[in-house]
């Protein structure tokens, strides 16, 4: 007898067109700006991270992305002294961004969520880089899917928004805390598109979906394809049918 896969696609009310956010993983700001026009409207929501953060511009392509009604996602993955990162999402907070990361440590989330203000803020559970090996050597006492739990739990009980987490432990997240927190899920590799690349626990768009994610992060499958527009509006087309209106 065959049993049909749980589906724990989110009721949240999120534009379908916004739950893509695509990665602006480039060489510098001119670059961004560059891709970011040639998507033209298949993109609504944007990540800008640590590589953008070393060049000049970052604050000036943050502005550029909302003065253009863009939604942005300042992936940065704070880890300090607790002080240090309340202090670095209070001043955030008033960017104009709408989500930020942090380590999921319990004294840094403690911290972020009492300047956060408007900024919804999400834990970095495990990266989506890292496996069981990896975390062997790190030296954590317990499996992937046990560390993710753990921080989102803990996020949860913090006030933290939500959480970074691969879309394979995304439906044990469901089902475990049901749809309180935020899920953004990295590490998508579209069916028809998979780059061999440094990601070790991906899913496929609907997959990542079905499995409970509110957001998918998606970079080079985008930025690496010959047409990154035709690729664009092809994700958004599989959300669409994943979120008919």
């Amino acid at each position: 007898m065959q049993t049909s896969t749980p589906d724990y696609r989110s009721s949240k009310a999120i534009t379908p067109a916004d739950r893509l956010i695509m990665a602006l993983d480039v060489a510098d700001a001119a670059d961004a700006r560059d891709l970011v026009e040639r998507l033209e409207d298949s993109v609504t929501f944007y990540k800008i991270g640590l590589e953008l953060f070393m060049t000049s511009g970052y604050f000036d392509l943050l502005d550029w992305l909302v003065a253009r009604d863009k939604k942005v996602f300042v992936d940065l993955k704070f880890f300090d002294v607790p002080e240090t990162v309340r202090s670095a999402i209070r001043a955030l907070s008033g960017s104009g961004a709408t989500l930020a990361t942090i380590h999921g440590n319990q004294s840094i989330m403690e911290a972020a969520v009492k300047d956060k203000g408007d900024l919804k803020v999400l834990a970095v559970t495990a990266l989506t880089s890292l496996d069981q090996g990896d975390l062997d050597d790190l030296g954590f006492q317990c499996n992937v899917d046990e560390l993710v739990l753990s921080r989102a739990r803990r996020a949860l009980e913090t006030g933290i928004d939500g959480i970074v987490s691969s879309g394979l432990e995304a439906p044990m997240i469901r089902r475990e805390l049901g749809d309180r927190l935020l899920v953004v899920t990295p590490g998508i590799r579209p069916v028809e598109n998979r780059p061999a690349d440094d990601q070790k626990r991906t899913v496929d768009v609907a997959q990542a979906f079905r499995n409970g994610a509110d957001y998918i992060v998606v970079g080079r499958p985008i930025r690496q394809a010959a047409d990154p527009l035709a690729a664009a509006r092809a994700i958004q087309q599989t959300i669409a049918e994943v979120f008919p209106s």
